[in-house]
């Protein structure tokens, strides 16, 4: 009987088959004890410890889809756990970025760069090449971090490749490298750069940044001097080109999705109407890059520049 109710306490298949009480008989026979279990008014004939058995094994598969079941719940949980843990370092890293505190940012991410997580680590990239571009960084750190930083956007994009961040990471972590990789390298790089920059506009064509990258492509390309195009003559049959007008219209479409977003946008907004010999435009752009409010260190350079060129403007005039 002992037996029975505790079997009935795991076994709530069976209330719900037979919700009634047990009642035992039983009578000596040469085999032992020979029962009859009634269940609300269903009788079962047999050997008690026969019926034990089976009781058991019928148990077994219940507690261990209970089981199952709890460790099944467990998993959740910890998938959860680890999403909204993924969040949270998106939320301080996007934080810090936003502060200009990239070298707390890198030291953040950093932590979790073996993550397989893409969002975390086309940030992690990111980091990685802005403190590359730190004046404190010495030249070997600088190599080493930029070479750092495209393993970082390579996987991110091997993790997710419907990721626009993750293609326009990567495509600016590889034109990094090519300024340690030689002419030849950099021309060959430039057919892939391109194609990352324009899947970043074709997956998110209201990212500036994407659009004005793609503008600094063409723009780089059309200013490129003779002897290296005679190079690319020599080494590809069909070499990279494009023209300043092409930079322009990148660059206008930049500032029409997002006015204002970034000052270098609006400093080669300034320059490219100086190679297209419209001065009175170009020193409109030049004197809005002037004035942007300096947040980073790249902001104060580009003030800097443009202040310059403007300067150069008023001697020549």
């Amino acid at each position: 009987m002992a037996l029975a109710a505790r079997l009935w306490r795991f076994l709530p298949w069976a209330r719900g088959v037979f919700p009634g009480p047990w009642l035992l008989r039983g009578v000596a026979g040469s085999r032992g004890l020979c029962c009859t279990w009634r269940l609300r008014g269903l009788e079962v004939m047999g050997n008690l410890g026969t019926f034990k058995r089976s009781l058991l094994f019928s148990a077994v598969p219940y507690l261990g889809f209970e089981a199952y079941q709890v460790f099944s719940q467990a998993a959740v949980v910890h998938a959860t756990a680890k999403v909204f843990r993924v969040e949270e370092i998106l939320e301080q890293a996007d934080y810090l970025y936003e502060s200009g505190e990239t070298e707390k940012l890198y030291q953040l991410l950093t932590q979790y760069k073996e993550s397989e997580d893409a969002e975390l680590l086309w940030r992690l990239a990111r980091a990685s090449r802005d403190t590359a571009q730190l004046s404190g960084t010495s030249e070997e750190e600088k190599k080493l971090l930029v070479y750092e930083a495209l393993e970082y956007a390579k996987r991110a994009l091997e993790k997710n490749e419907s990721s626009f961040a993750a293609h326009k990471w990567y495509a600016i972590c590889m034109s990094d490298v090519g300024d340690y990789e030689g002419i030849k390298a950099k021309i060959a790089n430039a057919y892939i750069i391109k194609e990352h920059f324009e899947k970043a506009i074709e997956l998110n064509p209201k990212d500036a940044t994407s659009i004005h990258l793609m503008g600094i492509w063409c723009y780089t390309f059309a200013e490129m001097p003779w002897y290296q195009r005679r190079i690319a003559k020599m080494l590809f049959a069909t070499p990279p080109s494009s023209t300043y007008e092409e930079a322009l219209g990148y660059f206008h479409r930049a500032e029409q999705v997002d006015p204002n977003f970034y000052s270098k946008n609006l400093l080669l907004l300034g320059k490219t109407y100086l190679k297209l010999h419209n001065k009175k435009l170009a020193a409109f752009w030049l004197m809005k890059a002037k004035d942007y409010p300096a947040h980073t260190e790249e902001d104060k350079q580009i003030q800097t520049e443009a202040a310059q060129l403007l300067t150069g403007f008023t001697d020549k005039n």
